[in-house]
């Protein structure tokens, strides 16, 4: 019998000071059942973290050569690439060819992934962005997570403030150098 995804119904207030961006996000969200909580903050985190127009998930497992979030402009032009995790640099050179920026969000070691990257043939590797969120933070929050939940998420400084309830967590999006 075949598993089926989770659905996550997330509002999110997002007050993004680095960008000066401020909306709410309604997100309907599916967890693939391989997919850990972790992943899933993650890819929420960077999808806010990256919210602009022409912004979409992907249509996940079932297409893999998609990027986890891409941002279109209005012709339908891949402009951003976002992957989540720890993609091969393989992935990261095909998503560089195809895209005008690639981004990566990390919930795992940043260390050990930048040092698997180095060396590694990626099509404009000085392009390339890896950022990690903090993870006392992803696992704070997950700690939370709930298949309908609310909060808000500011940010200021590549530092995160996620208001649930009364519960204030924090933690920081930190920018890696590949090369």
């Amino acid at each position: 019998m075949a598993l089926t995804a989770t659905i996550y119904n997330l509002d999110i207030d997002l007050a993004d000071a680095d960008r000066q961006v401020y909306e709410t996000l309604a997100l309907r969200v599916a967890r693939h059942p391989s997919e850990s909580e972790g992943y899933l903050l993650t890819r929420v985190l960077a999808y806010a973290l990256e919210y602009t127009e022409g912004i979409a998930f992907s249509r996940g497992l079932s297409d893999p050569d998609e990027p986890a979030i891409s941002v279109r402009d209005l012709t339908g032009a891949l402009r951003v690439w976002v992957e989540v995790g720890t993609p091969d640099a393989e992935r990261l050179h095909r998503a560089a060819k195809g895209a005008d920026r690639v981004v990566v969000y990390t919930h795992r070691d940043p260390a050990q992934f930048v040092r698997q990257l180095a060396g590694e043939r990626i099509h404009r590797i000085e392009a390339l962005e890896v950022y990690s969120i903090d993870r006392a933070l992803i696992t704070a929050l997950a700690e939370r997570l709930d298949r309908r939940m609310a909060f808000s998420l500011s940010v200021t400084d590549r530092d995160l403030y996620i208001s649930i309830g009364s519960d204030t967590l924090t933690g920081g999006v930190t920018r890696h150098a590949v090369v």
